[in-house]
């Protein structure tokens, strides 16, 4: 669970910190708690880790969610929208982050099964 709470932040850590100039040390910390965890918690999953840092869809999400990010920026300056208000920010994170949990959940799913680790 941590995991995916983790990545849900990183995803929207850019709007995050536009809302707040001070988050980023809450994001920091929150990577180096993630950091801690991922040493010990993970060492049991190196293979899954592995197995999905090597695996191309994972990193077609990566640039997939870059891309998002800046196509709503592009789509919503070209509608006069600019996110630019801190309600802004704080709504384009929220979708930044579920969008970024449902990937990587979906990801993981596939690569359990794939290693034959899947529970119904």
């Amino acid at each position: 669970m941590w995991f995916f709470a983790f990545e849900g932040v990183l995803g929207a850590a850019y709007d995050i910190c536009h809302a707040w100039h001070s988050a980023w040390m809450v994001v920091a910390g929150i990577a180096a708690v993630n950091a801690v965890l991922g040493l010990t918690v993970l060492r049991r999953r190196i293979k899954l880790v592995k197995a999905m840092l090597k695996n191309g869809r994972t990193r077609v999400i990566a640039f997939g969610l870059i891309a998002l990010r800046i196509g709503l920026h592009v789509v919503l300056g070209a509608a006069g929208a600019d996110v630019t208000g801190t309600a802004a920010h704080l709504a384009l994170a929220g979708v930044m982050a579920a969008a970024t949990v449902a990937l990587l959940w979906f990801d993981q799913r596939v690569t359990f099964r794939a290693l034959g680790l899947a529970t119904r």
